[in-house]
């Protein structure tokens, strides 16, 4: 079992409204991220919510974690993501939900490099770091040290080479942010 942890608490200051509530083909983008994760075979599936939380769809196939302290960046969601999975869970692959064009492909990916035995697995996009990210429960204490303000496991991954396995996704979608209404792709 491999959960997954959608970040969306974010309030999308550069979009003008939070990330969460932007609509691709007429689907909330937190909806498009939960169904991605059920894709890619990830079980459960954990939301964090923060700005716009109230305004969310109901999200099936989804718990919602509310984050009162969305503010204190993405490193605070992603440390009370880890913290509300079910304590059986031995690992989770994280993803944005401001990108939208990541395949379920790729998921699988990061899965199966944990299961080949990957501590951490980092999809890569034309040899660079990206999302999803795979964290394996005894990575999640070091978050505390590492995903702090506006930072996520980007500083983990850094500072612990040895833990991390790179795993191609350059034909599995596309990890592009959407942080302006003019980065939305077409449906």
């Amino acid at each position: 079992m491999t959960a997954g942890l959608l970040l969306a608490a974010g309030a999308g200051r550069r979009y003008g409204r939070p990330k969460a509530l932007v609509e691709l083909a007429g689907e909330p983008l937190v909806r498009r991220g939960v169904r991605l994760l059920n894709a890619g075979g990830c079980a459960p599936v954990h939301v964090v919510l923060g700005a716009g939380a109230d305004e969310v769809p109901d999200l099936p196939g989804a718990v919602t974690v509310r984050h009162d302290h969305w503010s204190e960046g993405l490193g605070s969601s992603l440390r009370r993501g880890v913290a509300s999975l079910p304590p059986d869970v031995p690992a989770a692959v994280v993803v944005l939900v401001d990108q939208p064009s990541l395949s379920p492909v790729a998921i699988r990916r990061v899965r199966a490099a944990h299961t080949r035995g990957a501590v951490i697995a980092v999809a890569t996009y034309a040899g660079r770091p990206g999302h999803p990210v795979l964290l394996s429960r005894e990575t999640w204490p070091l978050l505390d040290d590492y995903a702090i303000g506006d930072r996520g496991a980007r500083d983990l991954l850094r500072a612990r080479p040895d833990l991390v396995v790179e795993v191609p996704c350059d034909d599995a979608g596309s990890p592009v942010d959407v942080d302006t209404p003019a980065h939305l792709p077409s449906a």
